[in-house]
């Protein structure tokens, strides 16, 4: 189990001393109480962690009850008589209380009680990623952490975030409970979620479900499209059939370049459409075929907005300044 530490005291409390560095210090269970501002709201199914009855593979960060009480005082009635409050590990110390374990082992960083944010901070990114991790409860979270500081951009420069991202999971709580309940359950995708948030609750289910009747339309529309382009395509066996007047005929030249040799594969080639009855006198220029998002000047933001604006729509469009601004 390792060495036991021994106990001095800071105000007339008991607190645990710091064991030596080589040494494996485990704190009984009725020192440490569970950090009342846990952003986890639930600490779910503990079976993952039944083998912390007879080892514990990470310490648990821990701040004296002192110095939390410091910034909460209106919680001393959750903090108890314990001496140390978990920040991070309380699913380990609530396995250690269900499957019999005494004490666990911890490591205490009083700088992490500096301040509201930077404990709540310390709490959040713990659970940041999990699959576990409720994402309304990380958003919630994320706003509690926020209200800490003078400002989003603040706390993002604290935490080491990004503003697009906090206002992303901030976005979220706009959601109704029950486009909530439907992000929780993994039935709406976070990206929807996050558009239909500028929508007012009242009428985000029925924008959320014209949203899905719609894409079930172009799914099967776009199946029509394919099964109409299959039955029509002609067999390779079959002649080729009569041009009906006035039909038009693709015809290719390689542009001339004073570098690239006419046979260059790389070579763009140009197309251009020629009516059979027009004189060749009266037949326009090629147009390069390279006047496309192919020769796009991609340091040029204002012709990248208008390719973009041309060919996506309005939501496509929302979707990537919201990724856009989470990479920034």
């Amino acid at each position: 189990m390792g060495k036991r530490v021994s106990l001095a005291t800071i105000d007339d409390k008991p607190v645990a001393v710091a064991a030596p560095a080589e040494a494996t210090a485990g704190i009984p269970l009725a020192l440490l109480v569970a950090n009342p501002r846990n952003p986890r709201q639930s600490l779910g199914n503990l079976d993952d962690l039944k083998s912390i009855a007879t080892r514990q593979l990470q310490p648990c960060l821990v701040v004296s009850a002192k110095g939390f009480l410091a910034l909460w005082p209106e919680d001393a009635e959750k903090v108890g008589t314990a001496q140390y409050v978990v920040v991070n590990g309380c699913r380990r110390l609530a396995a250690a209380q269900k499957f019999g374990r005494p004490e666990l082992l911890i490591v205490h960083d009083e700088s992490v009680a500096a301040s509201r944010g930077e404990l709540l901070g310390a709490a959040v990114e713990e659970n940041i990623g999990r699959q576990d991790f409720d994402i309304i409860e990380e958003a919630l979270a994320v706003e509690a952490v926020v209200a800490e500081y003078a400002s989003a951009r603040e706390a993002a420069e604290a935490r080491g975030w990004t503003t697009g991202w906090i206002s992303q999971r901030r976005a979220l709580l706009k959601l109704s409970p029950d486009m909530q309940q439907a992000l929780r359950a993994g039935d709406l995708a976070v990206r929807d979620a996050r558009r239909l948030a500028r929508v007012p609750a009242e009428q985000q289910v029925a924008a959320w479900k014209a949203e899905q009747e719609a894409a079930e339309q172009r799914k099967k529309a776009q199946a029509e499209e394919r099964k109409r382009a299959s039955t029509s395509s002609t067999p390779a066996s079959a002649p080729p059939a009569a041009a009906p007047a006035g039909a038009f005929t693709a015809v290719n030249a390689p542009e001339s370049g004073p570098s690239e040799p006419e046979s260059s594969p790389s070579s763009p080639l140009a197309f251009t459409a020629v009516n059979a009855d027009v004189p060749a006198a009266q037949v326009p220029e090629p147009r390069s075929a390279t006047a496309s998002a192919g020769s796009l000047d991609w340091a040029n933001p204002q012709a990248i907005a208008d390719l973009c604006s041309t060919h996506m729509t309005r939501n496509d469009l929302e979707t990537m300044l919201e990724i856009l601004t989470s990479r920034l």
